[in-house]
């Protein structure tokens, strides 16, 4: 089994993060969105993945390389963002057996095992999430046996809950690129865009059974808010807790935050949805729903709803803001 993540788009929802940093590798929790899914991927005993690189692709490049060096990746480039099913097209010279499709915007509590117990008559699997807020969402409607047979974007009729969520299992990998090919031969989507669902529904139109199943948790990364609600999930179930080597002292430090190595907590109120990254040093401020980058500095400030990059300096400041890597910030100035 082979895994295709595309990661050629900008990620302008999370800017000015993205000016220097590819979407993907954004921290949350301490950790780029997309270690967690390649952590998913090497536990499930997948060791290639073909990446749709564009925005950033050095960077990218270069973190895998350094990071996950068992992984042997493949690269290509979507010099157009054409959509899904342009991207995945430039996937096919490495498509020669079954896929996993993930879509790093998110990340998901599913069962990736799923895949190799998969019924031979099924040609795949669409994960979803059941949510009440339907209109918002590419919905997935089934048959009576649980197999899609369309998918519906942002209905206005309740005709689906299970929201599509952008990751896949493809066994039948040679009539999805059929269905990908017709795709791209017919007239794009009201964006301008070829979508990947489209191809599926050419694959269900042609007979084959794709499969749904249910995830447990469904967080989206995509936007700074968003980013932040993640944060909040994963330090108050797996992520939390305060490192050996990190300094605090005088301090208030909520359960439901991170603190890393070598970070200094002095005279401070670290409360609920707070990451503090290694090397990071924060006294006498007072910090809620915060991300903190590596070896940033926060002296004297109240900070809510924030995320602050590596190696910023932060002095004085009350309220809320989103600052790259090596920014300041002094109020007075």
């Amino acid at each position: 089994m082979k895994a295709v993540i595309p990661l050629a788009g900008k990620g302008t929802r999370l800017r000015p993060h993205t000016h220097l940093t590819p979407k993907p590798l954004v921290n949350v929790a301490g950790k780029p969105v997309m270690s967690y899914i390649l952590d998913d991927l090497q536990a499930l005993g997948v060791d290639e993945i073909v990446f749709i690189v564009g925005y950033l692709q050095d960077t990218i490049r270069g973190y895998m390389a350094e990071a996950y060096p068992s992984i042997k990746p493949h690269y290509t480039v979507q010099e157009v963002q054409d959509g899904t099913a342009g991207a995945v097209a430039l996937a096919r010279p490495w498509a020669d057996e079954d896929l996993l499709i993930l879509f790093v915007d998110t990340l998901f509590d599913a069962d990736l095992s799923l895949s190799k117990t998969l019924d031979p008559s099924k040609g795949g699997i669409i994960w979803a999430k059941e949510v009440e807020d339907y209109q918002r969402f590419g919905v997935i409607v089934t048959d009576d046996q649980g197999h899609m047979t369309r998918i519906v974007e942002k209905p206005s009729e309740p005709i689906s809950k299970l929201a599509n969520i952008g990751l896949y299992y493809i066994r039948d990998h040679e009539l999805l690129f059929k269905g990908i090919d017709h795709t791209l031969a017919s007239d794009p989507g009201p964006s301008g865009e070829y979508y990947l669902t489209d191809a599926f529904q050419y694959m269900v139109d042609q007979g084959s059974l794709i499969e749904t199943a249910p995830v447990e948790g469904w967080y989206d990364c995509g936007k700074v808010d968003a980013l932040l609600d993640t944060n909040r999930h994963l330090v108050s179930t797996t992520r939390g807790g305060v490192a050996t080597s990190a300094t605090v002292e005088e301090s208030d430090v909520s359960p439901q935050s991170r603190i890393e190595d070598g970070a200094q907590v002095l005279r401070s109120r670290v409360g609920p949805n707070v990451t503090i990254e290694a090397g990071a040093h924060v006294e006498g401020s007072d910090l809620e729903d915060v991300i903190i980058g590596r070896e940033a500095r926060v002296t004297g400030s109240r900070l809510r709803d924030s995320i602050v990059g590596a190696q910023a300096l932060i002095e004085g400041f009350n309220g809320s803001l989103s600052v790259l890597d090596h920014s300041e910030v002094v109020a007075g100035d």
